[in-house]
């Protein structure tokens, strides 16, 4: 960290223990701008970084005085600022692009005739290995080892490639494979609440703070510590030493009130938050949590609730620091003087929260009863649609005749060959307790293995048709379940630790025994999965699955019991008992007290210090990988890491911005096109261009691997842009995939050979689509795609901010209706040509207008809003992306 010139005489001296920090003082710049005590906390935290890295240029005393404005206007001052977050966390499938275009910059930079090692990592950065676990084996004692072999055989050139990195770059640590998920191992290792530097003689303390390239970065709001999912593109800016480019946000205050009731779970409450705050509408904004019924919830419930915040929509979901804080450090190992500090640190900050704590000045709040919220699952689509969990049965037959046209079939079962079980439509085929959001937290862990325990007791066992797993997201849940002796309860059900990773939720679900896969293809069932994941978005979790639903650790082990969502688990019997009779979920259910007994008996900081104490060494498979040492990479050839084209004769000075004239409309999409959507994810089709393209350099189809381990060779990701299996182009009515309509002979193909057929034209493209584009994961490859297909600019009613940022990272131009409009509204086919002016001349937020020659020669108008929204957000533009800018700025 570099501090600032310190207008504000802000800088003081806080002694905790006998040791001094530096610090920058809020109670001090009150002085100069208004008491800021009643600030939302998140917004101090902003105001706490800007203070720390004012020297006029990047950040004024504008920007510091604006937060003042804020609380004065309402919770509204939309200013733009340059924030600086501590560091940076990755995952593995975001992380290996990331360090990939790390690599070719430092290739860029040499071949500009400037020094390579220029391009390194200011900011630590964590990446940790968790998304490359598929659950090919299941069900048995065997089936952790076994896929943590398959991972290292599939993966290994990825993992050499990151040893690489670990070794070039400083400032860059990598967590093995097989520890854990990066959101878990940040929340109970890496994050510290409150960070320390050492600069010039002196220990500064301030936030911790981050971005990561993963959406559910947010996790760890829940130890207050302020950190969002970015881009790669915008992480590798962050790493690099440039700010974070935003405008001060509005903040939502979302107050509760009460106790969650007997049999409610923190899933439940996390289902209900994010229904809310979906209808709300908080897409852009913080939301902050506060009230007394934060007393009544454990930092795991909070850590549950900041992780789905992507799922309403939120940048994050804060909650300030308490004793539930201090708590949840002391009881994760955490140093005792960092405890200290963290306390000592926000009393004097004003940034820690009590009962008697004022509330907070918020741009808008709403509330929620912590008594009103009922056991509860999400789906079949989206993490918002919530329903009441008697209410299953009807939102899947609901879906059997909406989303998928079969209910008048829904009686209908058909034979599997080889077994002496039929399949129908609703059968869970897929049962899956996995994902950060729920295995970071002990409560709802204990109640799935107290549930099964029960269950063993009276000799039930799962259905024969389901696929179970057990994916934690840390090795110490592992530690707790065997302690508390229900890992072999869990087993006996077939819930085997399978791996720790994010597995089913992100699509590494693996394939379903065979029998099954083609029972439910040959007869086109509508079959179901449900897992205690984040995630549920169409095509996601498995190809053969089209229902899935989000569902609490405990009701998965339920519904696995069941094997249907047919079953109303309220009132029907899950199965039966070794004597034949019913068997009902009041049966098996756990109470809260007799959960959080075990939880107090199971869960001790010895664990988190002996798990956490070397968790960069790896066991012995990554010990053999090579490390590597080079200051540029030697790109071996290789399927899974290839040196992009972006810096393909970049050169020293800008070109200008062309406008667009003629172009072609690759594809018009509707409402809520996710990332999921666009971005490559999940397996590989052996007849896409992606599975065409490994075939032709001899990758056998058994060896294909997911998209998201192929991350790193942007010839596999191109190809699987907009290539997802349930993407809608309405260029191709009544069709799912990526297909599209080449306009010049009016024949149907694959999206990307469209593209490529563009390009040999030499026309540029654009893509069409209605309200929430780009909503999802922040995958960086969902904007990689989308340029290097040859699209210049996204036409949509609305953006998901992640995503728009993402765009104008790659140099593509984001481009909003303005109200009242949309492409279906001028009338579109997909055949038009769009030209649109005033590119060259671009400010932001400025409206332009396209120009649509029709079919038959005429011309249509309409304006557009350049959704380009700050000056930093412009220069990056102009120069290509902003890989290209900090290039350029550090070969200056």
């Amino acid at each position: 960290m570099t501090p600032g010139q310190d207008t504000y005489g802000a800088k003081k001296t806080l002694d905790v223990n006998g040791k001094k920090y530096s610090y920058y003082s809020l109670k001090a710049v009150s002085e100069k701008i208004g008491d800021v005590s009643r600030l939302p906390f998140s917004l101090k935290v902003l105001l706490e970084n800007l203070l720390r890295f004012e020297d006029g240029r990047t950040v004024r005393t504008g920007d510091i005085d604006a937060f003042g404005d804020w609380l004065k206007n309402d919770g509204d001052n939309k200013v733009e600022i340059a924030y600086r977050p501590a560091r940076v966390l990755m995952q593995d499938f975001t992380g290996v692009p990331a360090v990939v275009d790390l690599a070719a910059m430092r290739d860029a930079m040499k071949n500009l005739g400037n020094d390579a090692e220029k391009i390194n990592p200011l900011a630590p950065v964590d990446l940790v290995i968790d998304h490359s676990v598929m659950v090919d084996y299941f069900g048995t004692p065997q089936s952790f080892a076994k896929n943590v072999e398959v991972e290292y055989e599939r993966n290994r050139e990825r993992y050499t490639f990151l040893k690489w990195g670990q070794g070039a770059f400083d400032n860059f640590r990598v967590v093995p494979p097989g520890t854990g998920i990066c959101h878990q191992v940040n929340l109970e290792y890496l994050a510290q609440t409150v960070w320390t530097a050492d600069k010039d003689g002196e220990t500064y303390a301030y936030p911790d703070t981050l971005v990561g390239t993963d959406s559910h970065t947010t996790m760890v709001n829940g130890l207050s510590v302020l950190g969002w999912g970015v881009g790669g593109i915008e992480a590798e800016a962050a790493m690099l030493g440039q700010p974070v480019s935003m405008l001060i946000p509005e903040v939502i205050g979302f107050k509760m009130t009460g106790k969650l009731p007997e049999g409610a779970t923190a899933t439940d409450l996390v289902l209900t938050v994010t229904q809310m705050l979906r209808e709300k509408s908080v897409v852009g904004k913080f939301v902050e949590f506060y009230g007394p019924g934060l007393d009544n919830l454990t930092l795991e419930d909070q850590a549950t609730i900041s992780n789905m915040a992507p799922e309403y929509g939120a940048t994050c979901g804060f909650f300030p620091v308490d004793s539930e804080t201090l708590k949840y450090l002391k009881a994760t190992g955490r140093d005792a003087d960092r405890i200290a500090l963290v306390e000592a640190y926000a009393k004097e900050q004003g940034m820690f929260r009590t009962t008697d704590t004022p509330d907070p000045v918020f741009t808008d709040t709403l509330e929620l009863n912590l008594d009103d919220v009922r056991p509860s699952i999400a789906g079949p689509k989206r993490p918002q649609d919530r329903l009441l969990l008697e209410d299953g049965p009807k939102g899947f037959a609901k879906a059997l005749d909406k989303e998928y046209g079969k209910a008048d079939e829904a009686s209908k079962r058909v034979e599997v060959k080889g077994e002496d079980f039929d399949l129908g439509h609703g059968d869970v085929v897929v049962a899956a307790i996995t994902s950060c959001t729920n295995t970071s937290n002990p409560s709802v862990l204990i109640a799935a293995g107290l549930l099964a325990r029960k269950a063993n007791e009276l000799g039930m066992k799962v259905k024969p048709w389901v696929k179970t797993s057990l994916a934690p997201g840390s090795q110490v849940v592992t530690d707790y379940l065997e302690r508390a002796g229900l890992q072999d309860d869990l087993d006996a059900l077939g819930f085997d630790l399978v791996g720790y990773g994010c597995t089913t939720c992100i699509g590494n679900t693996g394939p379903l025994p065979e029998p099954i896969s083609n029972a439910i293809n040959e007869n086109d069932l509508a079959v179901a999965s449900v897992l205690s994941g984040n995630r549920n978005f169409e095509g996601r979790i498995s190809q053969d699955v089209r229902a899935n639903f989000l569902a609490s650790p405990p009701l998965v082990v339920a519904y696995a019991l069941a094997g249907s969502m047919n079953v109303n688990l309220t009132t029907d019997p899950l199965g039966k008992d070794k004597d034949g009779n019913d068997v009902y979920m009041k049966d098996l259910w756990p109470s809260n007290q007799e959960i959080a007994e075990v939880v107090r008996g199971a869960v001790t900081p010895e664990m988190f210090a002996s798990r956490y104490g070397d968790v960069f060494k790896g066991d012995e498979r990554w010990a053999e990988i090579p490390a590597g040492g080079s200051e540029t990479y030697s790109w071996p050839e290789s399927t899974y890491v290839a040196n992009p084209p972006y810096f393909e004769g970049m050169d020293a000075e800008p070109k200008p911005v062309d406008n667009i004239a003629g172009a072609g409309i690759l594809a018009l999409f509707g409402e809520s096109i996710t990332t999921d959507h666009i971005s490559p994810a999940g397996a590989i089709k052996a007849d896409s261009p992606a599975g065409l393209y490994l075939q032709e350099h001899q990758v056998p189809i058994r060896e294909f691997n997911s998209y998201g381990s192929r991350r790193g060779n942007h010839e596999v990701m191109m190809r699987g842009t907009f290539a997802n299996i349930r993407i809608k182009n309405q260029m191709v009515p009544g069709t799912e995939g990526g297909v599209t309509i080449y306009a010049p002979t009016g024949e149907e193909m694959p999206i990307y050979d469209a593209a490529m057929k563009y390009k040999a034209d030499g026309t540029p493209l654009v893509v069409f689509a209605g309200e929430q584009y780009g909503t999802g994961s922040s995958r960086d490859w969902a904007a990689k795609g989308t340029i290097l297909l040859g699209v210049k600019a996204v036409i949509a009613q609305s953006f998901e901010r992640i995503h728009r940022s993402n765009l104008v990272g790659m140099g593509v131009l984001p481009l909003q209706f303005k109200e009242g409009d949309s492409w279906k509204s001028l009338g579109l086919t997909g055949k038009e040509k769009v030209s649109i002016d005033g590119i060259d001349t671009l400010e932001p937020q400025q409206t332009l207008t396209a120009k649509i020659t029709m079919e038959d020669g005429t011309e249509k108008s309409v304006e557009l809003l350049a959704r380009i929204d700050t000056a930093d957000e412009l220069d990056y533009f102009r120069h290509g992306g902003i890989l290209h800018y900090v290039i350029r700025k550090l070969a200056a």
